[in-house]
């Protein structure tokens, strides 16, 4: 067991050492939480179900992340390129998707313009950019890099700026902090899509609504995700990218100026819109959907187990309701005993097959057959 990760559980739960230890031990040996919580309270000192659950998920990932700095700091030194500065930033990741940021300029690339262009021989051209120089003139240093494969002054300079654009979209400090300023002060806007479908106008309130990404309830953001993937509407973020495009030059900049900042500005542009601001993007719509699926499961347990623990319906006939969108509502009716008496599906959301109106006179028809008291 590693003794630092258990620490950090034990202090975010604030419990003992010992009664994470003895969980992880009882998990180790292939109990379940269900029976730790319920036959294990002498070993775990009363940690309910929640905190058990917690411990093992919060360990396996304290283990994976702790394997992949490993790792990572290997694979860069390995390259000759570890520095005492980049040890340090992975040690301080607390997150998987930071690491992975820190190792992104070190990793194996496939095929892109950057590689194109370094592959042609454009990376002290782009060095001799990143330097910022005060005198001599670009053209006449592009020339010096031409061959059968960069054949003209435009295509070197467009070559070093694909190498540039990379390491503006590479930056893992940058990328962390222009995900934050996207996420507390940029806006989802969702839009009707072109001959999209919505027969039953479900998604009626995204085809044209924008909202603080920091304020979006996890229900809307299941609803967003649902809509999109249906085809219905378009996602997309709005922020003040112009500001971080100047910020981004900035760190390129370091306070100097040069005869190359406005070439510089071109690879920033590009290198925010094509690559920087897609993938935190994606990052961030990623993030929000982990977050609400798993708030989501959270409330269907918590209801779950109120439905569980309520007490039986004795003397009624029931009808269960089951909802689904894609496989269908499930129905199943049982009398005053328990005992079953059917089973159905109508479907309610297809866009094929049965309409809203044929589900409705399903159902009312159970209803009226086997005199249902309480749905």
């Amino acid at each position: 067991m590693n003794e630092n990760i258990i620490q950090a559980i034990a202090s975010e739960l604030k419990v003992q050492l010992s009664q994470v230890e003895n969980t992880l031990s009882l998990l180790a040996e292939g109990n379940t939480v269900p029976f730790i919580a319920r036959y294990r309270k002498e070993a775990t000192k009363g940690l309910d179900e929640e905190q058990i659950f917690y411990i093992q998920k919060q360990y396996e990932y304290q283990q994976k992340l702790a394997e992949r700095k490993e790792n990572v700091l290997k694979l860069i030194e390995e390259q000759g390129k570890l520095t005492e500065e980049i040890k340090q930033s992975v040690i301080e990741c607390t997150k998987l998707s930071q690491v992975e940021d820190i190792y992104r300029p070190y990793a194996q690339k496939k095929k892109t313009r950057a590689t194109t262009a370094i592959k042609n021989g454009l990376q002290p051209l782009a060095d001799w950019m990143l330097a910022l120089p005060t005198e001599g003139s670009l053209e006449a240093e592009a020339e010096k890099y031409l061959s059968e494969t960069v054949p003209t002054v435009e295509d070197a300079i467009q070559g070093a700026k694909d190498i540039i654009a990379e390491v503006v979209s590479d930056n893992a400090k940058q990328r962390w902090a222009f995900k934050d300023i996207i996420m507390q002060a940029g806006v989802l806007q969702t839009k009707l899509k072109k001959d999209a479908v919505d027969e039953n106008k479900v998604y009626e309130m995204y085809y044209d609504r924008s909202e603080k990404i920091s304020q979006i309830a996890d229900h809307r953001i299941m609803a967003i995700d649902r809509a999109e993937k249906e085809k219905v509407i378009t996602v997309s973020f709005i922020f003040d990218d112009e500001q971080l495009k100047k910020n981004a030059l900035k760190t390129l900049l370091k306070g100097q100026t040069t005869i190359v900042e406005d070439v510089l500005y071109e690879a920033v542009v590009d290198g925010c819109d094509r690559l920087l601001f897609p993938s935190i993007e994606r990052e961030i719509r990623s993030e929000l959907s982990e977050r609400a699926q798993n708030k989501s499961i959270e409330i269907f347990s918590m209801n779950l187990e109120k439905l569980l623990l309520q007490a039986p319906l004795k003397g009624r006939i029931v009808l269960g309701f089951d909802p689904g969108f894609f496989n269908g509502c499930k129905l199943a009716v049982i009398d005053e005993t328990g005992k079953m008496l059917t089973v159905s599906k109508i479907f309610p959301f297809s866009k094929k097959g049965e309409d809203i109106e044929t589900s409705k006179k399903k159902l009312l028809a159970l209803i009226q057959k086997y005199h249902v008291q309480i749905i």
